[in-house]
C-alpha cells in the first residue's frame, strides 16, 4: 500500500506544472505556446503570505490544471535562511526581476504579463480569494485579448 501511495503522489506531482526560475526562457515558452506568464516575487521561508498564497491557490489542483493549459509560471524568490540561500546568479536575476516589475519590494506580489513582457494584472499581498476566483480574474483578461 506505500508503494501505491507513493506512485500515485510521484505521478500526481509530475503533472503539476514547473515554477521556472528563468524569466528570459519563460517568455520565449510564453510566446511560443500562446500564454501568459504568472511571475510571483515570493519570500518562502519568511513571508507568511507568500507561503499560505502557495499553499491556498497556487499548489490546489484546481490552479495547477488551469496554469499547465493557460500559463508559464515563474517564481522569483527571496529567501532569507541559509540554508535556502540561491546561487549568486539566480539572486542576481531575481533581483533584476524585482528593480524591473517590483520596484517598492511587496511580497507576495503576483503579475499577469503578456508574452512581450507588458503587465496586464497584478495582485498585492495574499489575494484572499479561492483558486477558482483568482483563475476567473485571469480568464477575465486573457479572454478579452
Amino acid at each position: 500500500m506505500k508503494i501505491l501511495s507513493a506512485f500515485v503522489i510521484s505521478f500526481l506531482l509530475s503533472l503539476a506544472p514547473e515554477w521556472k526560475t528563468d524569466f528570459a526562457s519563460a517568455k520565449q515558452e510564453a510566446t511560443q505556446s500562446h500564454k501568459y506568464i504568472l511571475l510571483n516575487f515570493s519570500g518562502s521561508d519568511w513571508c507568511v503570505p507568500c507561503i499560505r498564497l502557495k499553499k491556498d491557490v497556487f499548489e490546489t489542483g484546481t490552479f495547477q490544471n488551469f496554469a499547465t493549459e493557460k500559463l508559464v509560471l515563474v517564481r522569483a524568490d527571496f529567501p532569507r535562511l541559509s540554508k535556502n540561500k540561491l546561487s549568486p546568479q539566480q539572486t542576481e536575476h531575481n533581483e533584476a526581476l524585482a528593480e524591473k516589475y517590483n520596484p517598492e519590494g511587496k511580497f507576495p506580489y503576483t503579475l499577469l504579463i503578456d508574452a512581450n513582457g507588458k503587465v496586464v494584472k497584478t495582485w498585492d499581498g495574499y489575494t484572499n480569494t479561492p483558486p477558482e476566483e483568482f483563475i476567473s480574474q485571469i480568464n477575465k483578461i486573457t479572454n478579452a485579448k
